[in-house]
């Protein structure tokens, strides 16, 4: 599998990464037999770089991988996340410390590879927002703290919140990674959005990064699912999801999805899933792409879309024309 390097870094990870998430949900409520299978074919097909976060399942998914990687004893990049709770806000650093011993023992781990701040980002708002002050005079010196520690090797952000702000942190050059929200409903980390579309404008945050020499991690590459067009769940994936920096709910992003099954009617790919995630390796700001899955199927297909590298240039141009219409349509 075709590896980059993960900006300053230095480490090459897999341009397909194994996500863990709740979404998807296989890391989470998947059979034990069931996740063993799918790091293991993970791994067979060049996959290295695996992520996972407290917060997905309260522990469940860290849990899970630490027990599958313990029989596996692979060499992997494996990073998690901590989120700065309220009552962390007169202890930052020692909520963060406390965030990441908890990570260690669920993971068997004595350290991890990459360390993440999943909040938002943003001076207000829902889900726990930290202002960007917060993170870099805060956040910033615990995680220098616990990579001499040797508890860490690096540590990034969730770049989601307010353009302004992740703008502010990236530009600072104190993160080493940044995971970013890149995909076709939203396609405004790499490329720059038409008039009036309807999408948070990330106005080229991937490339910002990229060009800062941070490591940038695509992730919702899938829009949380909406981008196979169906609304219909998998059993072992979320039962809802909520859209980030796209449509106004689920079945918005998915009436919007059909958009692109323009891209198969064309030949460009065999299905819209392949599209989307074909889509999201086109981009040289972008390191590595994050897809969870809920099935072993569903694992296979990404791997093969992984294989078949970015879309043609033909395609992402046809991708634009689309944005265009989509942008035209709002009037």
């Amino acid at each position: 599998m075709e590896k980059r390097v993960l900006g300053r870094t230095g480490v090459a990870v897999s341009v397909l990464g194994f996500g863990c998430g709740a979404v998807g949900g296989l890391m989470v409520r998947g059979a034990p037999a069931d996740q063993a299978r799918a790091v293991a074919r993970a791994l067979e097909a060049g996959i290295n770089y695996f992520d996972t976060a407290a917060a997905y399942g309260n522990g469940a998914s860290e849990e899970n991988l630490g027990r599958v990687l313990k029989s596996l004893k692979p060499e992997i990049f494996l990073s998690t996340k901590f989120t700065v709770l309220p009552e962390h806000k007169k202890d930052i650093a020692g909520g963060i410390a406390q965030s990441l011993e908890q990570s260690l023992t669920r993971l068997g781990r004595d350290h991890v590879d990459l360390l993440q701040l999943h909040n938002r980002i943003a001076g207000s708002g829902s889900d726990r927002p930290l202002d960007a002050s917060v993170v870099l005079d805060q956040v910033v010196p615990a995680l220098e703290a616990l990579r001499q520690q040797g508890k860490i090797r690096f540590f990034g952000i969730t770049a989601l919140g307010d353009t302004a702000a992740l703008q502010k942190v990236v530009d600072s050059g104190a993160f080493d990674t940044a995971q970013i929200c890149h995909n076709l409903l939203n396609p405004s980390a790499t490329v720059a959005l038409p008039t009036n579309f309807p999408a948070q404008d990330f106005e080229k945050l991937a490339v910002r990064a990229h060009a800062k020499g941070m490591g940038t991690i695509g992730i919702r590459i899938l829009a949380g699912g909406a981008l196979s067009g169906l609304e219909t769940r998998h059993p072992t994936g979320a039962a809802s999801v909520e859209p980030i920096a796209s449509g106004p709910d689920y079945s918005a992003d998915v009436k919007r999805a059909h958009a692109f099954q323009a891209l198969v009617g064309a030949g460009y790919a065999r299905s819209l899933i392949e599209a989307a995630l074909r889509f999201a390796f086109a981009s040289d700001a972008i390191s590595t792409v994050l897809v969870g899955t809920s099935t072993l199927d569903q694992l296979e297909n990404a791997i093969a879309c992984a294989k078949k590298g970015p879309l043609t240039k033909a395609a992402l141009d046809e991708a634009a024309r689309l944005w265009r219409n989509i942008a035209g349509a709002q009037g």
